[in-house]
C-alpha cells in the first residue's frame, strides 16, 4: 500500500513511496499530526541518487518491524534535499554540531515545532561495527521522549541557540589579503605526488581550482599553475573520469583518483568542464620562451620559497613533480580541452531533456551494487574486444586479471606518463554500448535551476574557448527552457515541479548563467536579464546588515534564516552573488556605480566570513579578483568572412570582448586584416592584427 509519498514530485521522495514507513512530505500537516498526537519527527533528508541513502532504505524503511516502530511512536518525514536546500542547510548545521560531521542519509528528532534535539546520518538497523542500530535509537527516543519530554524540549532550545546566532562583524574594509593567504594555504595542502589537496577522500572541488587558475594568470604564478596542471591531469587520468562514458564521478575514495564514489552529478560536471576549459586557456599561451621558460618553470629554490612562504615538504621534488616543461604543458592544455569537451558531449548525450534542460544525475548503484555498471573484468574486455586487442586495451587502461576494485577492474591511465587523447575510440565505443546491455543505471531527471544553470555556464564557456556552435545551442537551449518552465518575469522556481519558490542560489547560478551567455555572444538582452534577476536577489535575501539570507519572503519560514558564505561541494550563493554584483559593475552601461558599492558591501561581508579559513571561499576569492583586477576590454573589428565564435575562441578567456558586424568610422581594419583595439587600467593601446 502507498504513503503519501506517491503523488510527489520529487524522484527521491517517490522512491519511498511504497515502503511501509508512513511517510509525511515536509509540510504542515505532519507537524500538526505531531502535535496533536504528542509525538516527535523523525526527519530523514536525502536525495535520489545516494548509495547510503539506498542502502538504510533497503535495512530499514523497507523492514516492516522497524516501520512499525516508527509509524508507532513517531511522525516521519522526508525530504529531497535538492528540492528543499533550505531545509537541507538548517539541519545540517545542526547535524554537524551536533556529531561534528554531516551527510546523507541525515537523520534526526525533532520536536513538533520542528526543534531538533538529535542527529545522525547512516544508521544500520541493528548495532554493528560500534554504530547504533536503527531499531535501539529508535525505541531509546520513543522511551525518553515518553519519560522526559520536557528535558528533550529544552536540549532543542539550546540547540537552536547554538545554531540561530548573528554572523560575525561587518567587515568595515575589503581584505585583500585574503587571496595570498588561500594560495599559501593551498600550497601548503597540495600533494606534489598524486595531485589534489589533502588526503583520501579526494574531492574535485572545481571552483579551488578555478581560483588557483585565474590567481596563476592574473600573478604569473606557476607554481600556482602546476598544482592546477596535476591535479586535473590526475582526475583525467584516474577511475574518477568515466575513461570509456566520459564525465565524473562525486569523488575519489583513494588519494589517487583511481577508486570513485560512482554516483555522476550534474553540478560536479558543470564545473569541472570550466575548471578545465579555463585551465587549457591559460596553458595554451604557454610555454614561455627563452630564458623567461628556464626561469620561471624550474622548481623553487628553498630561498624562493621562503619568500614566498609556500613551504613544502618532502625533500627534493623528483623530475615528475616539478612544474612541467614547455613542451608538456602543450600536450596537457589539449589533453585539458579534449576532457572538457567529452564531459560535455557525455551531458549531451545522457544528461540532456529533449527540450534542452539538464537532468540531475545517474546513481552509483545498478542492481543493488556500486559501481557495477563501471566496473570490468580482464577476461570480459578480452571477450567483447577479442583476444588481442583486449590484451593491448587492458595493458592500456590498467586491467589486470587480479583487479584493481574488489576484484575488478576501474579503466584508468594513471599508470602511464603521456596519453593521447584519441587513441583507442572504436574500442571504447564498443565497450561503451556493450556496458549499456550489461546493466542499467537510474537517472535522476529532476530539472533544477541552479545545477542547470551552472551548465549553462559550462556549455558558454566551451564555447568561448573552442567557437564551436553546439556548446553555445546548448547553453541557448537550456536557458530558454528555464525561462519558460521555472521562471515567473523575476520569480524563479527551484525545480520543474514549480513547487518551491527559488532561494539565493537559484538567483544567483542563473545570473552567472545570464553573464556567460552574455560574454560568449555580446548579446544585451542577457545581460539586461541578469541585472533585473540580480536586482530581484537582492530585494529578497539581502540583509542591510551585510550579506544575503538563503531564503527570503516568497519561501516559507523555518527555525532559522541561514546565510550560507562558504562553499561545500557548490560554491556559495553569497559568492556567486558577490562575483555577479562585480561583473555586472564592470560590464553594465547603465547603474555601473549602485552595482560596484553592492559589490564592495557584499565583498566586505564575505572578508569576514572568510578570515579563518579563506580555502573554504574559493568563490568569494574569484569575485575579489575580479573586482581588483579588472578584465582587460577587447572591441574586434572583423575581416570579412571572419566567425565571431571562432574569433572569440582565439581570444583570452579573461577579458570583455566586443565583436563588431564590421567595421566603423571609430574601429577601422589595420591593413585590411581582423583589428584588435585593446584597453586596460583606463589606457588604450595602439589597434594591433594580433593578440599575444
Amino acid at each position: 500500500m502507498s504513503n503519501r509519498l506517491k503523488g510527489e514530485s520529487s524522484p527521491y521522495l517517490r522512491q519511498h513511496a511504497e515502503n511501509p514507513v508512513d511517510w509525511y512530505p515536509w509540510g504542515d500537516e505532519a507537524f500538526e499530526k505531531a502535535k496533536r498526537e504528542n509525538k516527535p519527527v523523525f526527519l530523514s533528508i536525502g536525495y535520489s541518487t545516494c548509495h547510503w541513502c539506498h542502502v538504510m532504505a533497503h535495512e530499514s524503511f523497507e523492514n516492516e518491524n522497524i516501520a512499525e516502530i516508527l509509524n508507532r511512536n513517531f511522525v516521519a518525514v522526508k525530504v529531497d534535499r535538492e528540492e528543499r536546500p533550505d531545509i537541507d542547510s538548517v539541519y545540517m548545521e545542526v547535524c554537524q554540531a551536533l556529531t561534528g560531521s554531516g551527510g546523507w542519509p541525515m537523520s534526526l528528532f525533532l520536536t513538533p515545532e520542528q526543534k531538533p534535539f538529535y542527529a545522525g546520518t547512516y544508521f544500520p538497523p541493528v548495532s554493528r561495527y560500534g554504530m547504533p542500530g536503527f531499531r535501539e535509537v529508535l525505541l531509546a527516543v520513543a522511551e525518553k521522549w515518553r519519560e522526559g519530554r520536557a528535558e528533550l524540549a529544552g536540549m532543542a532550545d539550546q540547540i537552536l541557540s547554538h545554531i540561530d546566532r548573528e554572523s560575525a562583524e561587518p567587515y568595515t574594509g575589503i581584505d585583500r589579503s585574503l587571496v595570498e593567504m588561500a594560495a599559501e594555504l593551498f600550497a601548503r595542502r597540495f600533494d606534489r605526488k598524486n595531485g589534489g589537496f589533502g588526503r583520501a577522500p579526494k574531492f574535485p572541488t572545481p571552483h579551488n581550482l578555478l581560483f588557483l587558475t585565474l590567481y596563476a594568470f592574473q600573478k604569473q604564478d606557476e607554481e600556482a599553475f602546476f598544482q592546477v596542471e596535476k591535479t586535473l591531469e590526475a582526475m583525467r587520468k584516474g577511475g574518477i573520469f568515466d575513461q570509456i562514458g566520459y564525465g565524473f564521478s562525486r569523488y575519489s575514495t583513494d588519494g589517487r583518483f583511481l577508486v570513485p564514489h560512482f554516483e555522476k552529478m550534474l553540478y560536479d560536471n558543470a564545473l569541472l568542464i570550466m575548471a578545465y576549459a579555463a585551465a587549457y586557456a591559460v596553458g595554451r599561451k604557454r610555454p614561455l620562451s627563452g630564458e623567461d621558460r628556464m626561469s620561471q618553470e624550474r622548481p623553487l629554490s628553498g630561498e624562493d620559497r621562503m619568500s614566498r612562504k609556500r613551504p613544502l615538504s618532502g625533500g627534493d621534488r623528483t623530475s615528475q613533480e616539478r612544474p612541467f616543461s614547455g613542451e608538456d604543458k602543450a600536450s596537457r592544455a589539449r589533453l585539458f580541452l579534449d576532457t572538457a569537451e567529452k564531459t560535455a558531449d557525455y551531458i549531451l548525450r545522457e544528461m540532456t531533456d529533449e527540450g534542452g534542460a539538464f537532468y540531475s544525475a545517474q546513481d552509483a548503484d545498478s542492481e543493488g551494487e556500486e559501481g557495477k555498471f563501471y566496473v570490468w573484468r580482464y577476461e570480459e574486455i578480452c571477450r567483447v574486444l577479442g583476444k588481442k586487442k583486449g590484451k593491448a586495451f587492458c595493458n592500456a587502461f590498467g586491467i589486470t586479471k587480479e583487479g584493481n576494485f574488489e576484484g575488478k577492474n576501474i579503466p584508468n591511465l594513471l599508470h602511464r606518463s603521456n596519453i593521447a587523447p584519441e587513441e583507442w575510440e572504436e574500442e571504447k565505443q564498443i565497450l561503451y554500448a556493450y556496458r549499456k546491455s550489461r546493466a542499467k543505471l537510474h537517472l535522476d531527471d529532476k530539472i533544477l535551476t541552479s545545477w542547470n544553470a551552472l551548465m549553462i555556464c559550462a556549455m558558454a564557456v566551451l564555447y568561448r574557448v573552442t567557437g564551436k556552435e553546439r556548446y553555445l545551442s546548448a547553453a541557448e537551449k537550456a536557458y530558454h527552457f528555464l525561462e519558460e518552465h521555472l521562471a515567473d518575469e523575476n520569480i524563479l522556481y527551484v525545480s520543474q515541479a514549480r513547487a518551491v519558490k527559488g532561494f539565493l542560489d537559484e538567483y544567483a547560478y542563473f545570473t552567472a548563467a545570464l553573464l556567460g551567455l552574455y560574454e560568449s555572444t555580446g548579446n544585451n538582452a542577457y545581460l539586461d536579464r541578469a541585472v533585473s534577476i540580480a536586482r530581484e536577489a537582492m530585494r529578497q535575501f539581502g540583509d542591510e546588515k551585510g550579506g544575503c539570507f538563503l531564503y527570503g519572503p516568497e519561501n516559507s519560514r523555518l527555525i532559522t534564516r541561514p546565510k550560507e558564505t562558504y562553499d561545500g561541494a557548490l560554491p556559495s550563493g553569497n559568492a556567486v552573488l558577490a562575483y555577479c554584483l562585480v561583473r555586472i559593475s564592470q560590464l553594465a552601461e547603465t547603474d555601473a556605480q549602485v552595482f560596484r558599492e553592492a559589490a564592495k558591501r557584499q565583498l566586505a561581508f564575505l572578508s569576514a566570513e572568510a578570515q579563518h579559513n579563506p580555502t573554504q571561499h574559493s568563490m568569494f576569492l574569484i569575485a575579489l579578483l575580479f573586482y581588483e583586477e579588472p578584465p582587460q576590454k577587447i572591441t574586434v573589428a572583423p575581416a570579412e568572412g571572419e566567425c565571431a565564435g571562432k574569433l572569440r575562441s582565439r581570444l583570452p578567456l579573461y577579458a570583455d570582448i566586443k565583436i563588431l558586424e564590421r567595421e566603423t568610422e571609430e574601429y577601422r581594419l589595420l591593413n585590411g586584416r581582423t583589428t584588435y583595439y585593446v584597453c586596460k587600467d583606463h589606457t588604450c593601446l595602439p589597434p594591433t592584427n594580433k593578440i599575444v
